[in-house]
């Protein structure tokens, strides 16, 4: 067998403030340390990060969820990935489990920006020459980078999870928005589908539930979506199905963005469990009795490791 020839130096893995925890389980699996930078910062709020090693030639990996604060971990990566592409590291990816601006990624109203373009368009002029990311609110996304990159899925992980239960239960999403990803999960899990339907309710901004397409009487349910932020939808869809019959109701997501009051409206519904990842840290206060929260370490771990080698990272989901 003919021997691997490496495009780039040795794996190097920083951790950002996003998702640390996250970070240390990504450097266990694949058992190579994190690297130690300093971040400095001053009295005005600007930011700094030193290096505490050369990554000259290097193959680095930058992981940090854009997770609160939103704003400060973004400007954090890309100052770090502008420190390290001085350097000279060989190649710059960064590794994003959630994606801050996901949900801005088009113009659905006059006069608006689309900002998961312009993050976009700073993490490539930082120098970052790859990316990699979980579950993206939506898929077109992808487009809006004209370096490479990887937009993985947790699906299998969650639906792993819940083949185990081995429940007689129907697959329902919160909206038509995310009915085709709906369809992959209930693929996978052998069960029917239904969705809520929605429709806005005069000129008000916010939407109700006015009907269930599908059936789910007398069966569990799992509401499955990309992410909850104030779980206002998921809490349509939980009163919704239980008005229709259903018995357990589980929930499951990928993205535990959970912005207030997501936690009290999840605590007050009648929930068996809510199932989800650790793309983004549960503060203590919001991890409720009855979340289960799976780790993407190994998938991210393995990505990487793949990346680095040069090998097919579609192969993992056999693709």
């Amino acid at each position: 067998m003919a021997e691997t020839i490496k495009a780039y130096g040795d794996i190097k893995l920083f951790a950002g403030s996003g998702c640390p925890e996250l970070a240390q389980k990504i450097a266990e699996y694949i058992n190579i340390p994190i690297s130690p930078w300093d971040v400095v910062k001053f009295p005005n709020e600007n930011l700094m990060v030193r290096l505490q090693g050369s990554v000259r030639g290097q193959d680095v990996y930058i992981i940090t969820s854009h997770a609160r604060p939103v704003h400060r971990n973004i400007m954090e990566m890309l100052i770090a990935v502008d420190c390290i592409k001085r350097d000279s590291a060989g190649r710059v990816t960064v590794v994003m489990p959630y994606l801050g601006y996901s949900q801005s990624d088009k113009k659905d109203q006059p006069r608006v920006p689309i900002a998961a373009r312009l993050l976009a368009d700073m993490i490539e002029v930082a120098g970052a020459d790859r990316w990699i990311t979980i579950d993206l609110h939506a898929g077109q996304i992808q487009g809006f980078y004209k370096i490479p990159g990887d937009s993985l899925t947790a699906m299998h992980i969650l639906v792993d999870y819940f083949q185990q239960k081995n429940l007689d239960a129907v697959v329902v999403t919160p909206d038509l928005g995310f009915a085709k990803r709906g369809r992959n999960y209930a693929v996978a899990l052998d069960l029917p589908l239904a969705f809520v339907e929605k429709r806005r309710t005069g000129n008000e901004m916010g939407r109700e539930a006015l009907s269930l397409i599908g059936s789910v009487e007398g069966k569990d349910v799992i509401i499955v979506d990309d992410l909850v932020d104030t779980a206002g939808s998921i809490e349509q869809a939980v009163k919704l199905v239980k008005a229709k019959g259903a018995q357990d109701v589980y929930v499951s997501f990928t993205h535990s963005v959970l912005s207030d009051p997501a936690a009290e409206r999840l605590r007050s519904l009648p929930i068996t469990e809510i199932v989800t990842t650790n793309t983004i840290p549960i503060p203590p206060e919001k991890m409720l009795p009855n979340i289960t929260v799976l780790s993407v370490a190994e998938l991210l771990g393995e990505v990487i490791l793949r990346s680095h080698e040069g090998r097919s990272v579609g192969e993992l989901f056999n693709e």
